[in-house]
């Protein structure tokens, strides 16, 4: 999993704010299909916005640590039912402050 300081963190979240959900994990969690479509939605955005079926905080934080820690991304926040989520691309699009 990646770490963000906390200014990289507010950085992406002020990114993410116009973005639509790309991904939607429904009832069935996070299968196979979806953690596919979340890896080309990285590749392909660098920064998604997911949104989860599941009204389990726990749950969301848990599906959280295991999209980053499986496609070693970064979680950038997690309000309500939403997550965002970074992976820089091998060009990156964003450039991250330093701090």
């Amino acid at each position: 999993m990646l770490n963000l300081t906390p200014g990289q963190r507010r950085f992406l979240r002020a990114q993410a704010h116009s973005l639509n959900p790309v991904v939607l994990i429904g009832d069935a969690g996070l299968t196979e299909a979806v953690m596919k479509e979340i890896e080309r939605s990285l590749n392909s955005h660098e920064l998604i916005k997911i949104k989860v079926a599941s009204g389990d905080h726990a749950q969301r934080e848990s599906m959280l640590a295991e999209i980053c820690n499986t496609l070693d991304a970064a979680p950038a926040q997690h309000i309500g039912k939403t997550l965002i989520i970074y992976k820089a691309a091998k060009k990156p699009k964003l450039v991250l402050p330093k701090d």
